[in-house]
């Protein structure tokens, strides 16, 4: 397991790491109700299919369990269950209980329960025995968690041999012109619409500040190697604004 140093980043303010998952904690407390929104206004809505395109090239087959970590408000869930079928299992796991609310009665509204379940937990310590499942995913939620490596070392461990982790998250952007656009979009026009339709710029302050500090596609790269993974591939999407990470427990 990695060591944890004293502070970590909490957007671009360091704070202590015993108090960084208290104030993501906050942060997606007061965003859950309006998540759909958060991820159209970071996206220009094209999370969506981003989401989509995650699903189809996921792999997963009828029985498979699956556990999608961060998995919130049950976006990915959705999209992963019709591939797993009635005989598999999808355990969604957030670490935010009021996420997981949403989440469950949106899912539950919907008509999707079997096949469905909840649990609240941490990343970086999964309440899980080894070789539990058959893939792990994560979609937007890892540059949130305080100690990466670990929670990295931890899907390895509750994988199957076999086994593939999958992560969806944003990453560095690879079109020099982009990237200029991309900065004015998240520093100066995304916490304005923050405060706007959903009165919390600061979190969606916090939120663009936790893309730029999260590893880009060649540190993940490395960091799933070094947490056990082999055959890890890296996909970008939209020039790079986000990735996709796979990796095999072999």
């Amino acid at each position: 397991m990695s060591d944890q140093p004293n502070t970590t980043h909490f957007g671009y303010r360091d704070v202590p790491v015993a108090e960084k998952q208290k104030l993501v904690a906050e942060v997606f407390t007061s965003v859950a109700g309006n998540y759909d929104l958060m991820n159209d206004l970071m996206s220009f809505g094209i999370h969506r299919l981003w989401k989509r395109h995650f699903a189809a090239i996921s792999g997963l087959r009828r029985g498979d369990r699956v556990l999608d970590l961060a998995g919130g408000t049950g976006d990915i869930a959705a999209l992963l269950l019709p591939l797993v079928g009635s005989d598999g299992e999808i355990v969604i796991g957030d670490i935010n209980a009021a996420m997981l609310r949403v989440g469950r009665d949106r899912l539950t509204d919907r008509g999707l329960v079997q096949g469905l379940r909840y649990a609240q937990m941490n990343a970086e310590a999964l309440p899980f025995p080894d070789r539990s499942f058959d893939a792990v995913t994560i979609a937007f939620g890892l540059r949130n968690v305080t100690d990466k490596q670990r929670a990295l070392e931890e899907m390895h461990r509750v994988l199957k041999i076999g086994g593939k982790a999958l992560i969806l998250e944003f990453s560095a952007v690879r079109q020099e012109w982009l990237k200029p656009l991309y900065d004015f979009h998240s520093f100066k026009i995304l916490p304005r619409l923050g405060r706007l339709f959903a009165q919390d710029g600061d979190s969606y302050q916090y939120l663009a500040e936790s893309i730029r500090k999260h590893p880009d596609q060649e540190t993940l790269k490395q960091m799933l190697q070094q947490a056990g993974f082999a055959r890890v591939e890296v996909r970008n999407l939209t020039a790079g604004i986000v990735a996709i990470h796979r990796g095999y427990r072999v």
